[in-house]
């Protein structure tokens, strides 16, 4: 910022955002809440940097700021969007994650600010102060693409092996950060569970399949050609199961089944989990991969955790080894692995 003074900015580009192509580029900001107030200020924008400073309520709720707010800027002829970090807490600390273009509409830069610069933009933008910016971005996108691949393992079911219980998260992070906590930890609660029950020389009657997914965070791009290849196969499917929000103390499992027979099975097999006060079952079709499986008729399941502080550290340089518990991420580890065996031991599959 060099105007109404001088401050260094702590800023991330976005994913799929493109750079200032070389250039330095200087313009006066537009500060809006929301898409209504964009509308409403629509002629103070051509030529100007347009700053969303949105109010958190959700992940859910505010994500599209992030994911349409360039395009949408570029609509009125702003010449780069700088969108609040998608967090109710910074320490000065930007927030990444994937962002979008519309189709034939000017590709701006999308740039990922921290709540206090957006807090202190609103505030000189409400008092009528003219704010300018400067901005050197060397985003880019490869034209040439790399092979990325899911890593896929088995234990084999004795009785019913062409019946699958999925436990999953994904590989892949962003640059910043070491990808701990979204997801690292998450992938491999998932692996594990199949190694630990190898180890315990156990032999489940379903297939029991780990999936890491690859290329989660930039567009689910994995899991998408995994069902495109085994479409025929979905109906054997018992659950697909995900976690992907964080492995902190477990609560229980989300579960997206309205059958009551498939609710009240889970609930009991929840109820062995009282040792480490994980017994609560949600009904709710969260999950980011495993989406993909809800879209063609598999019950999906989630780690439910108290979660809390999440998006703290998501897409930050602060998502780190050091945000993991370790007598957490066990807890995690023996829920997840708990209920995926006991659901590839039922007698009667789990109905969807």
């Amino acid at each position: 910022m060099v105007k109404p003074r001088d401050k260094k900015l702590n800023i991330l580009g976005l994913g799929y955002s493109e750079g200032t192509n070389g250039q330095t580029i200087e313009a006066p900001v537009v500060v809006v809440r929301n898409f209504t107030e964009l509308e409403q200020k629509s002629r103070l924008i051509p030529g100007k940097i347009v700053v969303y400073n949105f109010h958190f309520e959700s992940y859910g709720k505010q994500a599209i700021y992030r994911h349409s707010g360039a395009s949408r800027a570029a609509k009125f002829g702003a010449i780069a969007a700088m969108i609040r970090s998608l967090t109710p807490f910074s320490i000065d600390s930007p927030h990444t994650g994937m962002q979008s273009y519309d189709v034939n509409v000017t590709r701006i830069p999308a740039i990922s600010i921290t709540t206090e610069d957006a807090d202190l933009f609103q505030r000189f933008a409400d008092r009528n102060e003219e704010i300018i910016v400067r901005i050197y971005s060397e985003n880019h996108n490869e034209k040439e693409k790399g092979i990325s691949r899911n890593t896929v393992s088995d234990a084999h079911g004795e009785k019913y092996p062409n019946e699958i219980v999925l436990v999953s998260g994904h590989l892949d992070s962003w640059d910043v950060g070491q990808g701990a906590l979204d997801d690292g930890a998450g992938a491999f609660i998932s692996w594990r569970a199949l190694s630990v029950i190898k180890k315990l020389g156990l032999r489940p009657k379903r297939t029991l399949r780990s999936i890491l997914w690859t290329g989660e965070e930039f567009g689910l791009i994995g899991v998408y050609d995994y069902v495109k290849k085994h479409r025929n196969e979905l109906n054997n499917y018992v659950v697909a199961m995900e976690s992907d929000i964080g492995t902190f103390t477990p609560r229980g499992i989300t579960y997206s089944g309205n059958n009551t027979t498939s609710q009240c099975t889970l609930w009991e097999i929840l109820q062995l989990m009282s040792p480490i006060n994980a017994t609560t079952l949600t009904i709710s079709d969260e999950g980011s991969d495993i989406q993909a499986f809800y879209e063609n008729g598999v019950s999906i399941s989630s780690l439910d955790t108290a979660n809390d502080k999440y998006f703290y550290f998501h897409h930050t340089q602060g998502d780190t080894m050091t945000v993991e518990n370790s007598d957490d991420l066990d807890k995690c580890q023996a829920l997840w692995t708990s209920v995926s065996y006991a659901l590839a031991m039922l007698d009667d599959r789990l109905p969807r």
